[in-house]
Formats: C-alpha cells, sequence, structure tokens
C-alpha cells in the first residue's frame, strides 16, 4: 500500500464487456459491506469499466453501468481485475497502462482466474510465480515464459501482487487479501456471512477433470479430517486415522491424496500453521502455548515451521500484524 493503514482501503474492480457477473460479484462481495456492521466498511469499493462501452454486456444476457472507468485505477489501493475473455484475448492498451501506473504508483494487484492474462501482458507477473484456472494455465505459461505458473494452487500472495485459479478460488484469494488487512477476524466474519471456509486447504489439481472413484468412502474421510482439525495439538500417524475411517494405509492415502490434491503430512503442516497464525493474530498466548495447541510440541519446532512457511519468526509475525492492525 502507498499509505500506512489509510482510515479506508480503495478498491477498483475492473468489468469488461462480455464478462460472466459471478466473476464480478466476488471481490464485490468480500469488499463491500454496510457501515459499522462489519470490517468490510473499511473498503470503498468501485466498479470501473474497462471500455467506453455502456452498457456493458455480460454472459448472462444483462447489461451493468459502471460509474467509473479506468481512471479510477490511479486513486485505488487495490486493483482487482476479476476475470477476462474465455479466449484469452490481448488486453487494450488503455487497460494495460491503467494496470502498470496503478502498480508503479504503489496499489496491490489482484488477479482473479483468466484475470491474469491482462497482469501479465502488462508485465507484472514477470519473475513471479502465479496462479489461474487449471485449464488456462499451459496457454499462460506458453504466452508468457518469464512467469512461473503453478497450475495446482488455489492462489499465490506475492506481496504486492496476487494471483487465483478459477471462480471459487477467487473467493478464497479475496478472503485472504482481506486477512492480510484486517486480520482473522475480520476474514472469519465475512466468511461465515457469505457461508464459505475461511481458509480452504490443498490445491486446484482436486479439480482438475480427471476419473474419480466414488465410493462410500468419502464421507469418512471428511468425519477423520474433521476430527484432525478439532485435535491438532495431538499426534496423527496415518495407521491411526487409516483405522479410525475404516481403510487400510494404502486406501486412506490414496483418498486423501484424491480429495485434498496433497499429501496428509503436508496438509497437517497447513492446518497447524493456519492454527498458529490465528492464535498468534488474536490473542496474547505465549509462543510455547501457540505450539502445543497448534501440534508443533516446541516453540523451537513452531520458530523452524515458521520460518520455512513464512520468513519470519512466530514473535515477529505477531508483532507486524499487530502493527498493520493498530
Amino acid at each position: 500500500m502507498t499509505r500506512s493503514q489509510p482510515a479506508k482501503y480503495r478498491v477498483a474492480v475492473v468489468a469488461f464487456d462480455g464478462m460472466t457477473p459471478f466473476h464480478l460479484s466476488v471481490p464485490c462481495l468480500v469488499f463491500s459491506g454496510r457501515p459499522d456492521t462489519d470490517a468490510r466498511a473499511r473498503f470503498e469499493l468501485t466498479v470501473c469499466g474497462a471500455g467506453p462501452e455502456a452498457p456493458l454486456a455480460t454472459s448472462a444476457g444483462f447489461g451493468i453501468v459502471p460509474r467509473h472507468g479506468l481512471e479510477a485505477l490511479a486513486r485505488a489501493d487495490v486493483v482487482v481485475m476479476p476475470a477476462w475473455h474465455d479466449d484469452c484475448r490481448p488486453a487494450p492498451p488503455a487497460l494495460l497502462h491503467a494496470l502498470r501506473a496503478a502498480h508503479a504508483r504503489g496499489a496491490c494487484i489482484v488477479a482473479l482466474c483468466l484475470g491474469a492474462f491482462p497482469v501479465a501482458e502488462a508485465g507484472l507477473l514477470d519473475g513471479r510465480t502465479a496462479a489461474t484456472h487449471w485449464a488456462a494455465a499451459e496457454e499462460l505459461a506458453r504466452r508468457h515464459p518469464r512467469v512461473k505458473v503453478d497450475p495446482d494452487v488455489l492462489y499465490v500472495d506475492d506481496g504486492d501482487v496476487l494471483t487465483s485459479a478459477g471462480v471459487a478460488a477467487g473467493i478464497d484469494c479475496c478472503l485472504h487479501l482481506l486477512r492480510r488487512l484486517c486480520g482473522a477476524d475480520a476474514a472469519n466474519h465475512v466468511a461465515r456471512m457469505l457461508v464459505v471456509a475461511p481458509h480452504r486447504q490443498g490445491g486446484q489439481a482436486q479439480f482438475i477433470e480427471r476419473a474419480l472413484p466414488v465410493s462410500g468412502s468419502d464421507g469418512r474421510l471428511s468425519a477423520v479430517l474433521d476430527w484432525v482439525t478439532r485435535h491438532l495439538g495431538s499426534e496423527h500417524t496415518l495407521d491411526d486415522l487409516a483405522r479410525r475411517a475404516a481403510m487400510s494405509r494404502r486406501n486412506f492415502t490414496r483418498h486423501f491424496r484424491q480429495a485434498t490434491g496433497t499429501s496428509f503430512k503436508q496438509w497437517l503442516l497447513a492446518q497447524r500453521l493456519a492454527h498458529a497464525r490465528d492464535m498468534l493474530e488474536t490473542g496474547d498466548a505465549a509462543v510455547e502455548v501457540v505450539a502445543q495447541e497448534a501440534g508443533f510440541g516446541s516453540a523451537l519446532s513452531l520458530r523452524q515451521h515458521f520460518r520455512a512457511a513464512l520468513q519470519m519468526s512466530p514473535a515477529a509475525y505477531r508483532k507486524a500484524f499487530r502493527a498493520r492492525a493498530a
């Protein structure tokens, strides 16, 4: 951000002719709210038309009339490119110029789903890791070889540029940014209002089109994972969880990877890190207590995993979060 903790974050969402209304609604739902009712009141949201068309047509058969043009990007703290055309066509020069100027001024750029294409075309993803819809990941990598495209993750936070996978992953990415700006309580509150998970584990690899066996084991696996998230402080082995799911170790491992797109070890570490972050953000418990409740066993282990995942210590994370939230 260009300023330290402004009273309101100005969010500019780019709309274009022919877009799908749901893509536009994702950032609008996360970053707009009624005054004095929730954290979204800290955001001033503007929808900006990317062209001279009025009204802008949508794929649903109705039009939308943005009150602002691309000039509003010059005043935004956050610029959201919520999607792009399905054929991933080149973006108009005016849009590319507005994106570059906003980023150079210090705005945070958020590219959801195919929105990564105009942002990459503007050169803002060069040398970065980025996400987009899995069906377009290969094309994005082909067109922009300087971008490291990760086809598996739900979203990528690269500081001043964020990218996400498909439509639902756009919600994940926006909630993540809300959490980054306003804290876990704010993101959790908005997630509850939208009736979605405040943070999903795994990646979009689990959604790529492929034949998955349909069996009665899925419900058992979900029950086991729910139980694990309520007992993160306990030790968990694959053998114990396989028995709890009434599966063999081999079947449990196979079903787990199919359901989450990752290994149980990686999933459990992500769950424990998320819980530790929540405790550090919202409470004053000592690092040793956080380590025990999150399942790391010792403060040393928590510090090692925190540095590996977030490049900072738990104490530094808490201090940085409190500074942002002050």
